[in-house]
């Protein structure tokens, strides 16, 4: 078995946390579906209602329901990459040195020439 030589980390040096890390994507990408769905709702709703009233109000709620889709794709687009605290990056101080493995002759054994049945080696 090969030798492994190191040198310890010190015990004051900085490690890395994972306590600083953003919220999980998994969930994050559950957020902003609900928020797209809700606001694609208010549009339908914005349609239906704007099919059965009339004046200012009719035009505000088509002008809803053509301008809510861009406002939806850019909520749901929305994603956040400073979630946490900056991850310091910690660089290793200790230094892996693998001697090579020594073989000694009287060890090995050779079980056999002979190739393989069916010429396969």
């Amino acid at each position: 078995m090969p030798r492994i030589s190191s040198k310890f980390l010190q015990q004051d040096e900085a490690v890395q946390s994972v306590t600083g890390l953003g919220e999980n994507a998994e969930d994050e990408r559950k957020k902003r579906m609900i928020k797209y769905t809700v606001a694609m709702t208010v549009r339908v709703i914005c349609l239906v209602v704007g099919m059965f009233v009339q004046g200012w109000l009719m035009w505000l709620c088509f002008a809803a329901a053509i301008f809510l889709p861009y406002i939806a794709v850019i909520i749901a687009n929305d994603v956040r990459q400073d979630g946490g605290a900056a991850v310091a990056t910690v660089t290793p101080k200790a230094t892996v040195v693998a001697e090579p493995l020594k073989i000694d002759a009287s060890t090995v054994k050779i079980v056999s020439t002979e190739p393989r049945a069916g010429g396969v080696d």
